[in-house]
Order: C-alpha cells, then sequence, then structure tokens
C-alpha cells in the first residue's frame, strides 16, 4: 500500500507505476482506492464512474479499468457537502458530519467485497491511500488509509514530497501520530519530486532513518513534463498566473493558437485539456477574470460539478459577457457542462443542482434538463458537420466518454455536432451542438481531444479561422503518453531498493530495467 504524508505527494503516480514495474515483469496486477474524493472521473468499460487516477492505473497495468478498484467515489458539491458514488452509480448527496460519522461503517462491506473480488482475480494488488494515515481527527470511520491496510494485510509504503518543504518532519509526524501496531505496517519509505544533489540529501536520510527505525527505500527524482494526468487541482497551474500579458502582442502567423480554459469553481474533468497544453502549437492558460481573456483565440467553457452555480459565477464576475462579446468575432467551445452554460436556459425540476431555472448564454439553441439519473457511458461517433469553424475537415471521428445529468434538448434550427454509437445494439444518438455561424459548438464528450486526429483537425480549423499558419509540428499524444508511463516506471525501477518491495508479496525481484519497453 502506497501511503502519503498528505495530499499530492505523488502517490497516485507512484501506485500506477508500481503497477506497470508489476506488469511488465509478467505479474497479473491491479491498482485498488476504496475511496476517492475527486472532481476528475473516469468511465469504466460497462459505463461505471471511478476515480480517474484508478482508470490510469489500470492503464499502467494493461487492463480495463474496474468500479472494484474505485467502490467509493466522493465528488464535492460545495465546501460542505459530496456527492457520494457507490460502485459506480449515485448513491446519495450527503454533507462531510454525516458521511463520516454515521455512513462510512454501512459502506465498508461493499469496499472489502470489491477489494477481494479484485485480489482473486490478480497475484499483485497495489493499494493507494488518500491524504494523510495521520488525519486523527477521522481516523475513527477512515476506511481508506490504515484500515484498509490491515483489512488488505498490505506492507505499507511512505512517500513525502520534499519539493514543498518539510518532507523530514512530515515522515516522522505522520509515524508518530499513528498506533504502535500501524507503525509496525510502514516498511519502509521514500522522499518524492527531489531535484538537486543528493550528497546534500543523505545526512538527513541516515537521521530520520534512525529516528523511525524504518529504512529509505530511495529517492525518486522530479520528472518534467510527465504527460500523466494529475490526480487533483493541486496539480494544476494557479488560474491567471500567467494572464493574457504572456501571450505576445506581436500578431505574426507562426504564433502559438491561444485558449482560454475558464477555471470555474466547481471545474471537473480537467485532463480534458492535457492534450491541448502539451502541442507545441498553443498556448493555454486557465483563467477566471475577463481581463485574462484579452488576446484570447478560443475560449474553452469545461465540466462542471454545479453547472448552475458556476454559470451564475460567470455573470457575477463579468465573464458571461466577455464570452458572448468574444462568440461575436471568435470562437467559443463548451464541453458536457460548458455546452449546457452555453445553451438558452437550465431546468433544474429535481433540485440536483439548483432550484431556480437559470438563463444560459444563448450562443446555442439548446435548452437543459438535470435529472436525477447520472449519464456514463464511453462512446464514439461521427461529427454531423460538414465543417469546422467554416474550415474544411479532414477528420470526423470522435470519441471519448460522457459523465452528466442532464438532458438536453435541441430548440428549432439546432445543428447536432455529432452522432455517437452506444448500447450494446450500437444505437445511434445526437450530440452537441453547434452555432449557425459556426464560431461555437458544444459537447457532452469528455476526452474529445485526447483523440489525437480530431485534436490536430481541431487545431488545424482554429489557425485557418484566425488566418495563421499551419502547425509545423502536432503532438503525438497517445503515444507520449505510453512513453510517459514508461519513464515514471523506469524512474522509479532505478530509484527504488525493488527487490525489497517484491519480497513485501513474497515475490524475487530478477527483471532488468529496459529503457522504452512498451507494455503489451
Amino acid at each position: 500500500m502506497v501511503l502519503g504524508t498528505s495530499s499530492h505527494v505523488g502517490k497516485s503516480l507512484l501506485t500506477a507505476a508500481l503497477c506497470r514495474i508489476f506488469a511488465q515483469d509478467g505479474y497479473r496486477v491491479a491498482p485498488f482506492k476504496s475511496q476517492n474524493m475527486s472532481l476528475n472521473s473516469a468511465v469504466t468499460p460497462e459505463g461505471l464512474e471511478i476515480g480517474r487516477a484508478q482508470a490510469l492505473q489500470a492503464e499502467a497495468a494493461g487492463i480495463p479499468p474496474s468500479v472494484h478498484m474505485n467502490p467509493i467515489l466522493l465528488k464535492p458539491s460545495g465546501d460542505m457537502t459530496s456527492q457520494v458514488i457507490v460502485r459506480g452509480k449515485i448513491w446519495g448527496k450527503l454533507t462531510a458530519a454525516d458521511y463520516h460519522l454515521r455512513r462510512v461503517e454501512e459502506l465498508l462491506p461493499i469496499v472489502r467485497e470489491s477489494y477481494e473480488t479484485l485480489a482473486a482475480q490478480n497475484e499483485v494488488i497495489i493499494l493507494e491511500g488518500a491524504g494523510s494515515p495521520a488525519e486523527i481527527n477521522l481516523k475513527e470511520h477512515d476506511i481508506v488509509n490504515m484500515r484498509m491496510a490491515e483489512l488488505a494485510d498490505a506492507a505499507c509504503l511512505l512517500v513525502g514530497d520534499i519539493d514543498r518543504g518539510g518532507v523530514f518532519a512530515s515522515l516522522l509526524g505522520t509515524v508518530e501520530l499513528l498506533d504502535l501496531h500501524e507503525q509496525d505496517r510502514i516498511q519502509g519509505f521514500l522522499i518524492n519530486k527531489f531535484r538537486g544533489d543528493i550528497r546534500l540529501l543523505e545526512p538527513g536520510v541516515r537521521l530520520i532513518e534512525d529516528r523511525l527505525g524504518k529504512p529509505c527505500l530511495g529517492v525518486v527524482p522530479h520528472l518534467h513534463q510527465l504527460m500523466i494526468d494529475e490526480e487533483d487541482s493541486l496539480g494544476l497551474p494557479s488560474p491567471d498566473t500567467e494572464s493574457s500579458s504572456s501571450w505576445h502582442p506581436v500578431d505574426t502567423p507562426s504564433r502559438p493558437l491561444r485558449i482560454a480554459v475558464l477555471a470555474l469553481p466547481s471545474f471537473s474533468n480537467f485532463t480534458d485539456f492535457d492534450a491541448l497544453r502539451a502541442e507545441p502549437s498553443v498556448s493555454l492558460h486557465l483563467c477566471r477574470t475577463p481581463e485574462s481573456l484579452n488576446g484570447a483565440d478560443v475560449i474553452i467553457i469545461p465540466g462542471s460539478k454545479q453547472t448552475a452555480d458556476d454559470l451564475l459565477w460567470l455573470r457575477s464576475v463579468g465573464l458571461a459577457n466577455a464570452v458572448a462579446s468574444h462568440a461575436v468575432s471568435g470562437l467559443v467551445v463548451g464541453i458536457c457542462g460548458g455546452m449546457q452554460i452555453l445553451g438558452e436556459k437550465i431546468v433544474d425540476p429535481s433540485g440536483m443542482e439548483h432550484t431556480e431555472t437559470i438563463p444560459g448564454l444563448g450562443l446555442l439553441s439548446i435548452n437543459t434538463t438535470m435529472q436525477p439519473q447520472k449519464v456514463t457511458r464511453l462512446t464514439s461517433g461521427r461529427l454531423l458537420v460538414p465543417s469546422l469553424f467554416g474550415q474544411p475537415i479532414s477528420s470526423s471521428q470522435v470519441s471519448g466518454y460522457e459523465i452528466h445529468i442532464g438532458e438536453t434538448r435541441y430548440l428549432d434550427g439546432a445543428n447536432p455536432f455529432a452522432a455517437l454509437e452506444t448500447g450494446p445494439n450500437q444505437e445511434s444518438i445526437l450530440d452537441g451542438c453547434t452555432a449557425l455561424d459556426g464560431h461555437t459548438f458544444g459537447t457532452y464528450l469528455h476526452g474529445l481531444f485526447d483523440d489525437d486526429s480530431f485534436r490536430h483537425t481541431f487545431l488545424a480549423a482554429a489557425r485557418a479561422f484566425y488566418r495563421l499558419a499551419p502547425a509545423s509540428q502536432f503532438d503525438n499524444w497517445q503515444h507520449n503518453r505510453e512513453a510517459s508511463l514508461n519513464r515514471l516506471a523506469n524512474a522509479v525501477r532505478s530509484s527504488l531498493d525493488m527487490s525489497k518491495i517484491f519480497s513485501w508479496v513474497g515475490l524475487t525481484y530478477q527483471h532488468l530495467p529496459k529503457s522504452e519497453e512498451t507494455l503489451r
């Protein structure tokens, strides 16, 4: 089990790395996180919702994602409440107090059953903890850290992040706040995200080993430009830190395409834009003020966990008017909740997110009614539009996944964006909408830009719309993602005492690292 001294120390990526290493060495391995809190989610082949980190870890292990890998997903709905997803479906909406004090014990049998299902199918399970195991205020009802470690009889590896400072104090404090039998489960620790001369670190490592009475399994370097999903928003750049001033005013035909993604208060599935950010011909910023949109070519309204509230926020800070003004002569895209915001109105008769009817921005001829049932599915299809932003397109294929509670209806004159195939009979359904002037489109498809063919078509059309020179280079996202997983695994292999880690699960480590080995 991979535990951390706090959130965002690298637990998710280290779990992914270990999954890849065991899989490369020929073992059936699967990830498991009993409870995850994140607005970043994914869909299994069965159409069930899990944390995106566990989907990434399954990808690293070379297996399809399963709802058993993350039986409980908490999706914050505000500072005090969360939507509780159990085995991929909405279970309820609870306050933090109600969940932790009264409901968590109710879910433990489900957690145990999911773990045992995975364990029966695999030789190795890599568990991931959440936050810190030393959250003493929540520990009594914890089902994701030490209680889960005991249930699985797991050897635990404690991760500290030196990049944020105080790594020795956080390692020592975490261990000392655990009960003695819990401390015994910690078999060793590692230091993550190290930069600099390791010789300067070594005296501290020796001292903390003596204080803890536990070995340091190694020091993992900070890996730059690792094109792998972030687990939570702590890994995102701060909105507006790179304001429009960094979009160079010189308007040469070869300049980057300037894409502004609105950093909504309930911004969800922010990994939708990782592939765009990686493109050499793109300059992508997260924006939260009208001023930061100055100079943008494309404005994207992303997915939202609280669509109506985020729409009201857009109006309160002046971004709604800024987007509408931009759409007159510029390009606007809405993804999932962002598409709903671009419509005529959002109605919520069941009070799923809001109790009022909220007027949308009116850029797309659609209305959305919120529903108690959530739509979650993987899907693919083809564009129904002959052009994108008025430019001819070379590829009409699209793919991605849907996670939404709204049902969107077309108004007179609406132009659907795509036809998607779904269900066991591959029935065709309409998705999305395009504006009559061709400047704006919306879709329910998360992961739309992960497809290399569509992303390159999108960028070519947007650049042509602004009379920019064609991109001189395109990124191969899928290839580079696989290479990043291998790079991560290789770095962990070479940094950690893998023989000791393998011995914890009764295996002998014999693998010799291969620099660019691809998992088959």
